[in-house]
């Protein structure tokens, strides 16, 4: 009885099929398709921009200021 059969499922299926009808479940599946595409597009650019962001040289940046040597004996 916690299983379901083939049969259920088919009827589950049916029931789907004609409530959304065919033309949208495979609308929703071609969205679905665009949006994952999209996606994969988006992280390819995003890898693209941080390598050329890690390329480029720092110029006419300011040295960070050091703090000056003082040799002080404790003890």
């Amino acid at each position: 009885m916690g299983s379901m059969s083939l049969w259920h499922w088919l009827v589950v299926a049916a029931i789907i099929v004609l409530l959304f009808g065919r033309g949208k479940i495979s609308g929703v599946m071609g969205e679905f398709a665009q949006g994952i595409k999209a996606f994969k597009k988006g992280m390819a650019e995003e890898d693209d921009k941080k390598e050329v962001v890690d390329a480029k040289p720092i110029e006419n940046q300011p040295a960070a200021p050091v703090a000056p040597k003082t040799d002080q004996k404790v003890g």
